[in-house]
């Protein structure tokens, strides 16, 4: 094959006959090994594949002893084969026996042979196995020889993946592919969801790896690549990049992607040796990845989304297939999968047959969180390269609560997450039943429990759950969820779907919290070096008072004859407040004048989150009608700890001696103001830091839908004197403690309180 240029197509092209032969995969395999022997002139050619046990199999052999196939098991960091597999890069040798990593094993009859090369076999970068081959003479392979098995080994890769060596492997073994895998990430939305992987922007499967003509399919890539420009240009420049999911700054870095040229030669390479473009993309990508996947620099890793993305980008040009999964062909017990999705991606599917959502990017307090919660849909982010771990239709558990996930999980792991989902589902039953009782301690103090909501879908749950009312509506999802900005009228209508929903409860409602990571698709970014504390929530209302106004009408219009309550984002002074309070009264102003009917009262509050209100706590609540602490961001504020940065997110426990007395505070100062104070961050959601807020005196929390049962529960069993006396007193006597958790844990042990 040395030197002639047809040589890897013609191996290709007898390849794809051996593949479509009615043979046995054994069969196939001990085939291809001797075409490639053949092709190469080489007097050995073997295939290793990686077990799920992390060992390499000899599966098939040209040149060595044939009694060693399925004997010949090679430790992955044994040896020439293992050092390949753990690399992910090929090792021509003129000489084997004299490298140091070469590992003699007798059974195979390979000591006569001196020359070795071999590839890793790679798919969507992970190693499946190595191909090798091996001659008598101390020869030298050539770059054409090693590029040429490298594109052979797609053939290999392609049986491993679809499943066709899987009848060859010993009972009780797996080849890699089909490997379980555990992954730890971070609990977005509690449940367990057992189904079926769906990818959100399915990978391409490439159907054909061979050519029937090079010259076509260098004019395929390149008619591909153009297209893809003018594709994302048009994009950035109309702006509209929230249509198709992405951000503006992941689509600029798929520009520059697609236009280096060193990246588009070694795919027209890969096509010179006989692959189609769609073939060549995979193959280019596979190499790419296994490369970064094994180098600790975080930028190049970051960098790998971006091209696995415009790989994806390209492959569906190849194909014409549409970027984003048919929604209308979800399978029942579907599992989502993606990078990253928006809000309005995840409403688009059918809820009925979602059973969990797994994410590589997306925190606990972002909207897709927050929509999750809403559908109560189980969901885990943070799980490195998740998109590539899995094939679409892989058996897949998602575990919300612990924020595991179980890839391809072994028959024992499933039955057992399985009796789990019975145990939550029985658990939930139980607190079903409590739904009727009134939210009383045992010594007779009442707390309002209300649910936190900001779709349409969310209000069902609030006769579901049995609570009082919707203490948080958060209008700014409704945004969010839009191609363009919302209209009074459209703002209009909502509002009061929600409020007929809620029947007799009421309902809080946030007036626009956008900015900072909150980012509305049609609204010019503004970049900011700290958006959290930059120019977002009542910031841009008062800087922009047309959006406030037009949201305030819409409100007011559609609350015309029961009660209306409003409260403030991000307020940090008191003359924010007074300032949104006069808009209102405008507002309200122009409504009469034009002979709208009012609302049978508004009641205008702010929320508690900038650490500066605690040192205006006094003035606040003497103005304002209601209070309501939003402890996520308070919390984030009062100990300089980013909500979303992995490495300080839990540094500081909102249970420590700081924030309970900060909490404390508010619920005091409120008190003396009859002014009525809730919380509706996560910590209302969660019994013991519920059971704590009851302690320090709150009587009002607000919480997703699915914590109301647990937090009745503890309520139900709590007595509210003691709590608050034990609170007062560790508070004044351990007040060095990092955190009071331990110390809230054993009181509710000893009072048997379920928390």
């Amino acid at each position: 094959m040395r030197g002639a240029l047809g040589g890897p197509r013609v191996l290709l092209r007898r390849l794809r006959e051996v593949m479509a032969e009615t043979v046995s995969a054994q069969e196939k395999l001990d085939r291809i090994v001797v075409l490639i022997a053949s092709n190469m002139v080489a007097e050995v050619c073997s295939v290793y594949v990686l077990r799920a046990d992390g060992n390499l199999e000899l599966y098939a052999t040209e040149g060595l002893k044939r009694e060693a196939v399925h004997r010949t098991i090679i430790n992955s960091d044994e040896g020439l084969v293992g050092l390949i597999a753990s690399s992910a890069e090929p090792l021509a040798l003129s000489d084997a026996q004299s490298h140091e990593a070469f590992s003699y094993r007798p059974e195979t009859g390979e000591e006569i042979y001196h020359s070795f090369l071999g590839v890793p076999i790679l798919r969507a970068g992970n190693t499946l196995g190595v191909l090798v081959v091996q001659n008598r003479a101390y020869r030298i392979y050539t770059e054409e020889e090693i590029e040429a098995l490298q594109t052979t080994t797609m053939v290999i890769a392609e049986m491993v993946a679809s499943g066709d060596l899987q009848t060859l492997v010993e009972p009780g073994q797996d080849i890699a592919i089909r490997r379980s895998l555990a992954q730890r990430g971070a609990s977005l939305s509690e449940g367990i969801g057992l189904g079926y992987v769906v990818l959100h922007e399915p990978r391409v499967v490439v159907q054909k790896l061979i050519a029937d003509d090079v010259a076509g399919e260098l004019a395929r890539i390149d008619g591909a690549i153009t297209s893809l420009r003018e594709r994302i240009d048009n994009l950035l420049a109309r702006g509209d990049v929230a249509h198709s999911g992405e951000h503006r700054d992941v689509l600029e870095t798929v520009r520059m992607f697609a236009n280096d040229q060193g990246w588009l030669r070694r795919i027209r390479e890969a096509i010179h040796t006989g692959l189609t473009a769609e073939g060549a993309v995979e193959r280019v990508q596979s190499d790419t990845r296994a490369r970064i996947l094994r180098q600790t620099d975080p930028y190049l890793r970051e960098r790998l989304h971006d091209l696995d993305e415009l790989a994806n980008r390209l492959l569906h040009e190849l194909s014409g297939a549409n970027f984003t999964a048919a929604r209308e062909e979800l399978p029942d017990n579907a599992i989502l999968v993606a990078r990253s999705m928006g809000p309005a991606a995840l409403l688009d599917y059918d809820r009925s047959r979602l059973r969990g959502l797994v994410l590589e990017e997306g925190g606990k307090t972002s909207h897709i969180a927050i929509v999750a919660r809403a559908l109560g849909i189980p969901a885990v982010s943070e799980i490195d390269n998740i998109v590539s771990l899995v094939e679409a239709g892989d058996a897949i558990i998602v575990d919300g609560v612990a924020g595991e996930v179980q890839i391809r999980p072994q028959p024992n792991v499933e039955a057992a997450y399985a009796e789990k989902a019975r145990l939550r589902a029985r658990a939930q039953a139980k607190y079903k039943r409590l739904r009727k009782l009134p939210s009383t301690s045992k010594d007779g103090v009442n707390v309002r429990l209300n649910i936190n909501a900001g779709l349409l879908v969310d209000m069902p749950h609030l006769a579901e759950s049995g609570a009082a009312g919707v203490g948080l509506f958060r209008t700014e999802l409704q945004f969010m969820v839009a191609e363009k900005l919302p209209s009074t009228t459209e703002q209009q209508l909502l509002y009061e779907q929600v409020l007929q929903g809620a029947g007799e409860a009421p309902v809080t409602f946030r007036t626009l919290d956008i900015g900072g990571d909150k980012v509305l698709p049609y609204m010019e970014r503004v970049e900011e070096e700290n958006p959290a504390l930059g120019w977002r929530a009542i910031r841009i209302a008062l800087d922009r008072p047309a959006l406030l106004r037009a949201q305030m009408r819409a409100l007011l219009r559609a609350a015309a004859g029961r009660s209306l309550r409003v409260m403030f984002p991000m307020v940090a002074t008191i003359d924010e407040f007074l300032r949104a309070r006069a808009l209102v009264a405008r507002e309200r102003a122009y409504l009469n004048r034009h002979g709208h009917a009012d609302p049978a009262e508004v009641k205008l509050g702010v929320m508690v989150e900038v650490p500066s209100l605690l040192f205006q706590l006094d003035e606040i609540c003497a103005e304002a009608d209601f209070i309501s602490v939003g402890s996520n961001d308070l919390m984030q504020f009062l100990f300089a700890a980013d909500r979303e940065n992995r490495h300080v997110a839990g540094r500081f426990d909102p249970l420590g001696p700081a924030a309970l007395r900060a909490l404390r505070h508010i619920a005091h100062t409120a008190a003396r103001h009859d002014c009525v104070a809730t919380v509706c961050g996560e910590m209302s959601g969660r019994p013991l830091e519920a059971m704590t807020l009851i302690g320090l005196g709150f009587r009002a929390l607000s919480m997703p839908p699915a914590a109301v049962g647990p937090v009745k529960a503890m309520l139900l069993a709590l007595e509210v004197g003691p709590l608050t006396a034990f609170l007062d007193e560790v508070l004044r006597c351990d007040g060095q403690l990092e955190t009071l958790r331990p110390r809230l844990e054993a009181f509710a042990e000893a009072n048997c309180i379920p928390v």
